[in-house]
């Protein structure tokens, strides 16, 4: 296939993006347990497709080009665009709803931290304000954060694909924390 894609090859970006993301991640997210780890190992395989994927080589839409003999001309590595037809239009509407998710989660997170915070100092249970309506908003931060970049804004194979394996991963250890922390151990 000879077909040129837009906004694809830019490898030392992606490299860039993957460093940062992970770096990010791993500051706030460090694993304790080898069960963590996994789970850690999930979300960096994640952030390595989607960024070689966003600013490398466009797997995805090379694929269902192929496979499913889409229209060639006005390719976009967004696979929205693609499939929509809406090119760089497409792509800019994607990524709003997609940073706007992305940030919104990132705020869940940091706020639910804060709480966290507040409550420990206090010597209370975190039980009012985000978790008296979520009662891990960090994780909720990072799924929402993850599907809003992997899922609505950059959408990939990979990215699809380990979503859901993502969250039933980070959700273990909440069900987990949630059955210790009401058994009284």
């Amino acid at each position: 296939m000879s077909a040129h894609i837009a906004h694809s090859g830019a490898w030392g970006l992606a490299i860039v993006m993957i460093v940062i993301a992970s770096w990010v991640f791993y500051r706030y997210f460090a694993p304790k347990g080898w069960r963590e780890w996994a789970g850690a190992g999930l979300v960096q395989a994640f952030i390595i497709a989607l960024y070689a994927e966003m600013y490398g080589f466009p797997l995805t839409i090379y694929l269902l080009v192929r496979f499913f003999h889409l229209d060639r001309r006005g390719l976009n590595a967004n696979l929205w665009s693609t499939l929509l037809g809406m090119g760089d239009t497409g792509m800019m509407i994607s990524m709003l709803i997609g940073y706007v998710l992305l940030f919104f989660g990132i705020g869940l997170f940091i706020e639910g931290w804060r709480e966290l915070y507040r409550a420990h100092q206090e010597g209370r249970l975190a039980s009012d304000r985000l978790y008296g309506l979520v009662r891990h908003p960090q994780y909720t931060g990072l799924f929402v954060g993850l599907f809003g970049e992997g899922v609505v804004h950059w959408p990939t194979v990979f990215s699809v694909t380990l979503f859901p394996v993502i969250v039933l991963a980070w959700s273990y250890p909440s069900a987990r924390e949630k059955i210790r922390c009401c058994s009284g151990s």
